[in-house]
């Protein structure tokens, strides 16, 4: 998949800057879209990344795209609104599908800690759905049929049985990961549908 971050944040030479995002609008688009063709890295454009799968693009903080994926996105955007709870500001109008706003002003502040790093937390394993891409001794992982499946820029490693007690560093903003929880399926490259179904 292909996504961006609200702009360009690379240099003349098709490098990426020390700027890591261009505002807060960071999506996850489809690599084929109504024929159009794209200079990767152009000038005067946004920088486009590219991920392995929707679940990469999660693990990142990315959200579906309006454009390129609007059945997606507008599905994302309505579990998104189902996951608000009496935590979240007051000023948040209560619709039945979440506004782009929200959307990004949430994923913003939990996919970065002050220091601008990657913000993560710990859970049970047990108690994470399938989609969310934790943190193990051996790298990234997706946990996905009961299994982690380690994560490669290629595709997903041979799945190990998970123990449900075990605790781990999610990388899945925390309401991506409820997003998913509550029914927002996202998708996955073909090496975990696989490795997955081999073990079945």
């Amino acid at each position: 998949m292909m996504g961006n971050r609200g702009g360009r944040i690379h240099t003349p030479d098709k490098t990426l800057s020390r700027r890591r995002w261009a505002s807060h609008h960071w999506i996850c688009c489809v690599l084929e879209f109504r024929g159009r063709q794209r200079e990767v890295m152009a000038p005067r454009s946004y920088t486009e990344l590219f991920f392995l799968d929707e679940a990469t693009a999660f693990a990142a903080g990315h959200r579906p795209c309006f454009e390129c994926r609007r059945a997606d996105a507008n599905r994302f955007a309505e579990v998104f609104a189902e996951t608000r709870s009496d935590s979240d500001s007051g000023d948040t109008v209560k619709t039945t599908r979440a506004s782009v706003a929200e959307i990004d002003a949430v994923l913003h502040a939990e996919r970065l800690a002050p220091d601008r790093s990657k913000r993560t937390y710990t859970s049970r394993l047990g108690d994470l759905p399938d989609g969310a891409i934790v943190r193990t001794d051996e790298g990234a992982a997706l946990l996905h049929d009961r299994h982690l499946l380690r994560w490669s820029a290629s595709g997903y490693g041979v799945p190990r049985a998970i123990t449900r007690s075990a605790e781990v560093e999610v990388l899945t903003p925390r309401r991506v990961v409820e997003v998913i929880r509550a029914g927002y399926a996202p998708l996955l490259h073909p090496s975990a549908l696989n490795l997955t179904s081999s073990t079945s």
